[in-house]
């Protein structure tokens, strides 16, 4: 076991994730706006950050969603402990941005609270390369975890919720948050790949994880670990992919000598099919690969045969 995986919709309701969310984004267009039960975090947006969700003041929040809020705490305190206990990194999932501002809020004061080595993370937060303020918000981060000393590790996917973005930025009248074409995602990815494996290979409290079925981002990813003089077995940088998909590349990086994770979700049909169709999705050039995986397979299986 490499890593363990949270979604914080599974630990805090969602309309409390979405109250919080809407009271954070108001505090960040007037700073003097008072969240008492704010604890000491990161920042969550930045110039690029969408947020039209919140038009008007929002009420604060009330004394059973204060509740709510502080057994969400605990439940993530909770795991956090298990994990540190077992020396195993936590990684918290994304959402959309109707959430996201709570899930890195929840995600960086248990970083704050839990990131205690500075040679290995235990609490993980994931950066949506999708996303036009990606880039900038994983900068603000990490320049206030490096101003606090306080070590943080990051999971780098592409993002998954490219239609309800848009669906919801167009019925308020505003651009998507998403980038335009999916080669601005490729790049944004890329760059804040190249950024985060630079800052872990200058022996800074930085650990990432690359989730990608991308075979391209894959070849760079591993072309600059070569670059950096990286080592491959400190666990400051690994691959993952989805259970199932991409094999081929998760071999040749495992053979590469690169740590590579299988991610692998499970829970009700209802829930856990939709969120494989989302990862899909979220991966389309990845089909292409799979053509690639079957025809390696087949191959194996000849030489298997033939070898007998």
């Amino acid at each position: 076991l490499s890593s363990v995986v949270v979604k914080i919709t599974a630990i805090c309701p969602m309309d409390v994730l979405k109250r919080v969310s809407d009271l954070l984004r108001w505090q960040y267009k007037n700073p003097n706006f008072k969240l008492p039960w704010k604890l000491n975090s990161f920042p969550v947006f930045s110039g690029l950050s969408p947020l039209y969700h919140t038009t008007t003041e929002p009420e604060p929040l009330t004394v059973e969603e204060e509740r709510e809020l502080e057994k969400a705490h605990d439940r993530l305190k909770s795991v956090c402990q298990r994990c540190q206990e077992s020396n195993v990194p936590l990684l918290i999932d994304a959402e959309d941005t109707i959430l996201q501002p709570a899930i890195d809020y929840m995600a960086y004061w248990s970083a704050i609270k839990f990131n205690t080595d500075q040679d290995r993370p235990i609490v993980y937060n994931t950066i949506q390369a999708y996303l036009k303020d990606a880039g900038e918000r994983l900068h603000f981060a990490l320049r206030e975890s490096e101003k606090m000393k306080v070590p943080i590790g990051f999971k780098l996917v592409r993002g998954a919720y490219m239609s309800s973005e848009a669906k919801l930025a167009d019925s308020l009248g505003h651009k998507s948050p998403v980038h335009d074409t999916i080669q601005d995602t490729h790049d944004c990815y890329n760059e804040c790949m190249s950024f985060l494996m630079e800052k872990a290979s200058n022996g800074s409290g930085i650990a990432v994880i690359l989730a990608t079925h991308n075979t391209d981002s894959g070849k760079l990813g591993a072309r600059k670990a070569s670059e950096l003089g990286i080592d491959k077995e400190n666990g400051k940088i690994e691959f993952a992919q989805l259970y199932g998909m991409s094999d081929a590349l998760s071999f040749g990086l495992k053979r590469a000598g690169f740590n590579v994770s299988k991610y692998m979700p499970y829970g009700p049909v209802d829930t856990a099919v939709p969120y494989l169709i989302r990862r899909a999705y979220e991966n389309r050039g990845m089909m292409s690969t799979g053509s690639l995986d079957r025809q390696l397979m087949r191959m194996e299986l000849k030489r298997r045969l033939m070898g007998r």
